[in-house]
């Protein structure tokens, strides 16, 4: 059904220093409440290099900040431009808060990171709060290791910001799931600003104008590094299986993600030529719609890959990161003890025997609606609920309610 929220707007910011998640689940926030509401604008801000290459709906639009990325000793740096990081960070911060000053939104959701990228979105906060705009703060179903998460927030001094600057606190996932903030000791306060939504679902693009980059006739396993960047030790996993066992027998479609390493990609390249069985690309702009087609997905279990497989009800095989966050190893123990997913763990000396074991029962494990858990996928449902409760609320006070 579709309502009407005329000239209101919505800003969306996400720091995007790397990868792809960020910038996906914003997008799909966007598009999912654009559609509902008729009227509302949207605008995303993001430091992603390549959310140009990605299609947006009407009245969604972006604008992108100068890009930095993170280096391997945690430091970040400038990405295109040649310049010192202070003032790459100066002009990031001048952008956002004028943005936010012309733009005048409604309801400002920060994507994670609750004063942004080396504090450039506190300012922002500040003059928006004054201003009568709703911030909200953005969650993923898990952050952190406790204990590693609450040293990151105390050395960027987060708890008074979400006690004086944010009105709510959305966690994009479960209770079942464990709360992204346990073990924090953050003051009521914050705790009585958190709403769970439930996952965020996924529709499929269309494929009008898409051209397939593989035969999708045959059955295949897809095999997603998400972004790339941290990919590297999972796909060369599967690529091992597949070389120690030639009779495998499922097709593989490995997707490297463009950010990972070009050396990585041109041995896996190499590698997958030699193998009848295992075909490999970098990148698809429609990749929904290559996971809807798959029989299975074996995955690192970042969170926009997990709803994509919740959404699509597919048997999925985890091979979570546990550094530098152990975000997906949590995400991946939690969801398996649900009956979501399966999972091999990468640490230790990943022998291809589990491996070739777990790529032969994926197509017959059972699919994650299985499980039976109850407002799995409400979401972007329940975001946009809250959306209108805090731009109509005397309209929106019963919908919520019931």
């Amino acid at each position: 059904m579709t309502e009407r929220l005329d000239s209101s707007r919505i800003l969306i910011y996400s720091h995007d220093s790397f990868g792809l998640g960020h910038l996906r689940r914003c997008r799909s926030i966007a598009h999912s409440l654009t559609s509902r509401y008729k009227g509302l604008s949207i605008l995303i801000l993001s430091g992603s290099p390549i959310i140009g290459s990605f299609d947006f709906k009407a009245r969604v639009d972006f604008v992108r900040i100068p890009g930095v990325i993170k280096l391997k000793d945690g430091e970040y740096t400038s990405l295109g431009l040649h310049i010192d990081l202070e003032q790459t960070l100066q002009m990031r911060e001048s952008i956002i808060y004028h943005t936010a000053q012309c733009f005048q939104p409604d309801i400002f959701l920060v994507d994670k990171e609750p004063t942004g990228l080396q504090g450039e979105v506190t300012s922002t906060l500040e003059m928006l709060r004054q201003r009568g705009t709703v911030n909200v703060l953005g969650l993923r179903d898990v952050m952190d290791e406790p204990g590693l998460l609450k040293a990151e927030w105390e050395r960027k001094q987060v708890a008074p910001v979400l006690e004086n600057l944010y009105h709510d606190i959305w966690v994009y996932g479960l209770p079942e799931m464990g709360s992204p903030i346990e073990g924090l000791d953050l003051s009521p306060v914050v705790q009585n600003k958190m709403a769970y939504t439930g996952y965020l679902g996924r529709d499929l693009p269309s494929d009008l104008n898409w051209v397939a980059p593989i035969d999708l006739e045959h059955p295949y396993i897809l095999v997603t590094a998400g972004g790339g960047g941290d990919g590297v030790e999972m796909v060369d996993w599967v690529i091992r299986a597949y070389e120690a066992d030639p009779v495998l027998p499922r097709r593989a479609v490995i997707v490297t993600g463009p950010f990972m390493p070009a050396n990585s990609q041109q041995e896996f390249h190499e590698r997958c030529d030699q193998l009848p069985n295992v075909e490999i690309l970098t990148f698809d702009n429609h990749f929904e719609l290559l996971m809807e087609k798959a029989i299975g997905i074996v995955a690192m279990g970042g969170y926009n890959t997990f709803c994509e497989i919740l959404s699509l009800d597919k048997p999925a095989l985890i091979v979570p990161r546990s550094v530098p966050r152990q975000e997906q190893l949590i995400r991946a123990e939690r969801a398996v003890a649900l009956g979501l997913a399966s999972m091999l763990d990468p640490a230790g000396e990943r022998p291809v025997e589990p491996m070739a074991e777990a790529l032969r029962a994926l197509p017959q494990q059972p699919r994650p609606s299985t499980s039976r858990v109850t407002g799995l996928l409400d979401g972007h449902q329940r975001i946009a609920d809250m959306v209108r409760a805090y731009i109509e609320p005397g309209e929106a006070a019963t919908s919520i309610s019931a």
